[in-house]
């Protein structure tokens, strides 16, 4: 097998036996890295530290975020384009967006238009995220990257 030190130097092929020793005088662990054609490559470090980098970099990768967006029913246009813009931005990094519509004192009398925004903002995401999610009896709109 080839082998590969703890400070990362090549020793070339050697027995099994003779790396297994050379690992347990550094107090490591021989790990086979891959499995060559003509011999595999094995490399002398702490098994246990491996495998928790692993497990953080897995964590760290493959957690894609919730982002919050709340309006109200009669927002600005500007401020709008805004969020839209800002949603957008953040389906493509990979994060998902939930929109909030909330309505204070009279605006409950015009749910219609809470309702109308929601499916405004459906039609101005476009391809840049897909619906999860839409119910206009709580006003919350969740989408996910495309």
């Amino acid at each position: 097998m080839f082998l590969i030190d703890q400070e990362n130097q090549n020793r070339g092929l050697m027995e099994t036996r003779e790396a297994l020793t050379l690992a347990e005088d550094a107090g490591l662990d021989l790990v086979v890295v891959s499995n060559g054609k003509d011999a595999p490559v094995a490399k002398i470090l702490d098994y246990g530290k491996l495998q928790y980098q692993q497990s953080k970099r897995q964590k760290q990768s493959s957690k894609p975020s919730l982002k919050e967006v709340k309006l109200r029913p009669n927002v600005g246009e500007s401020d709008y384009q805004l969020r839209i813009r800002r949603s957008v931005e953040w389906l493509s990094k990979g994060d998902s967006v939930k929109f909030l519509v909330r309505l204070r004192g009279r605006e409950h009398q015009h749910r219609d238009r809470a309702g109308e925004l929601l499916d405004r903002i459906v039609k101005d995401i476009g391809d840049a995220g897909k619906v999860q999610a839409l119910d206009k009896k709580a006003l919350v709109l969740m989408i996910t990257p495309a």
